[in-house]
């Protein structure tokens, strides 16, 4: 297998993996803890990683299908995909509460 079809293989895996975490925290309505506490809701989470996802996965089949204008469109799709996820479900990190020592005195 050379390196080129053994790198399109890994980034479909990962683009379907992601595709099938977000499908799967919209469907249960339920987040690993890391993951929710990074996203405004679990649906932002399931949508975030359900876009990059697809994005991904696009790319890579575009780039296997070879067909230069099917890999130009299917790339500005997936372009369009991560915009998406990037403005509208973008993780907003953690907030700090209490002090910044993070103890009592």
């Amino acid at each position: 297998m050379s390196t080129s079809t053994w790198t399109v293989v890994v980034g479909g895996v990962a683009g379907l993996a992601l595709v099938v975490f977000g499908v799967g925290m919209l469907v249960t309505g339920r987040a690993p803890d890391a993951t929710a506490r990074m996203f405004r809701s679990v649906r932002d989470a399931g949508c975030y990683h359900l876009l990059f996802g697809a994005g991904l996965t696009l790319v890579v089949l575009g780039t296997a299908v070879g067909g230069g204008l099917v890999t130009i469109l299917t790339t500005l799709a997936a372009l369009a995909l991560v915009a998406v996820a990037l403005v509208r479900f973008r993780p907003r990190g953690h907030r700090r509460t209490g002090s910044l020592s993070g103890g009592k005195h």
